[in-house]
């Protein structure tokens, strides 16, 4: 029966000779991980800002719904009573939803920012990366011709 061949110590050779730069991969990381912080924090803040709003506006509501509940002396002024509390409830309705749209605004612009900043954090970094290559390819290159023959190098002259 045939013994099939251990190709391991060949393909530890060939990716050996290969130049792999693993701290952009570090980098990378780094980078995300700080991006998932900033975008942690937005988050939080507008989770925070939206329980200060939904506190506020429920102890207003619990407020008015005490002076709904006292007694009235005539029937008219009850009906007075949950007519103004109504009309209340729609004021704080109205305004506690702006506020909620400001916290949602604020977390668009922000995440908007952020999104933005790494993209041209990203966009540096690849330039970086690739410029790197190219003068690690061009080395190996030029190493494995024997390095620029008569001296002469490949650059275009203006």
């Amino acid at each position: 029966m045939a013994k099939t061949p251990d190709f391991t110590k060949p393909f530890q050779d060939m990716m050996s000779k290969f130049p792999v730069d693993t701290s952009s991969m570090n980098e990378a990381f780094k980078s995300q991980g700080a991006l998932g912080e900033k975008m942690t924090r937005v988050a939080l803040q507008a989770a925070e800002r939206s329980t200060e709003i939904t506190a506020a506006w429920a102890k207003d509501t619990l407020a008015r719904m005490g002076e709904l509940a006292t007694s009235k002396d005539q029937p008219a002024d009850y009906a007075k009573a949950v007519s103004d509390f109504a009309s209340a409830a729609a004021e704080l309705a109205a305004q506690n939803m702006a506020a909620y749209a400001e916290v949602a605004k604020k977390v668009q612009m922000d995440t908007v920012d952020l999104l933005l900043n790494a993209g041209k954090d990203a966009a540096a970094d690849v330039q970086r990366v690739a410029e790197q290559v190219t003068r690690d390819v061009q080395g190996a290159a030029q190493k494995a011709s024997g390095g620029a023959a008569g001296g002469t190098t490949n650059t275009p002259k203006a």
